[in-house]
């Protein structure tokens, strides 16, 4: 069976960016697993779970017979001494070399993994807000489209964080089922309220 429709993610095996998460599976093996069970699309991981340079990164996906359908990026929008564009700019160069389509951004928080979060003030979600249309732009220019993770621990996690992203932003969203109902969102009421925003699921 070929799942064509259906990517995996290295985040299933256990494969994760936070510090101290856990045991780590070696790519050889997710990707082979991945392979096994007639996934043919994959995320990428995190920085670390692939070689660094583009090229090499598309070449071990393809020795396992898979393509990158995008990849999750946690990144620091809400920061006006700080701009995320050069950072996903680099980042974007994975993408073009994999053919790579989505994007999937997080608004981190700064601190070391997802259990300690921020309340933006006013000047925090503004430059939020426009960070993540710049980076929409920046990641449209290669043909990519740029999506927001509402994501536990993450500055957009609960559902009023969501809606502001929805009427200040032109962003659309990954649909992560879980992490939308435990931010006390219910994600089939969100695609049927903005079918339109939602480009990853």
């Amino acid at each position: 069976m070929k799942l064509d429709r259906v990517a995996g993610a290295p985040i299933s095996w256990g494969v994760c960016e936070v510090p101290g998460w856990g045991h780590q599976l070696t790519p050889d093996r997710v990707l082979g697993e991945m392979r096994e069970l007639g996934i043919t699309a994959t995320e990428f991981g995190p920085d670390g779970f692939l070689p660094d340079a583009p090229a090499d990164k598309a070449a071990k996906l393809a020795a396992y017979g898979l393509r990158a359908v995008g990849g999750f990026v946690p990144v620091v929008l809400h920061d006006p001494d700080r701009d995320p564009v050069p950072e996903i700019e680099r980042t974007l160069q994975s993408f073009v070399a994999a053919g790579a389509g989505t994007l999937v951004l997080a608004a981190d928080t700064g601190l070391t993994g997802y259990d300690t979060r921020l309340e933006l003030d006013e000047t925090g979600w503004k430059t939020l807000l426009a960070n993540l249309d710049r980076i929409g732009e920046a990641a449209a220019r290669h043909g990519i489209t740029a999506t927001l993770h509402p994501h536990v621990g993450t500055l957009v996690e609960r559902g009023p964080e969501v809606e502001r992203v929805l009427e200040g932003s032109r962003i659309p969203l990954c649909l992560d089922t879980g992490h939308l109902l435990i931010g006390g969102t219910d994600p089939g009421e969100l695609a049927r309220q903005v079918p339109g925003r939602i480009a990853h699921a």
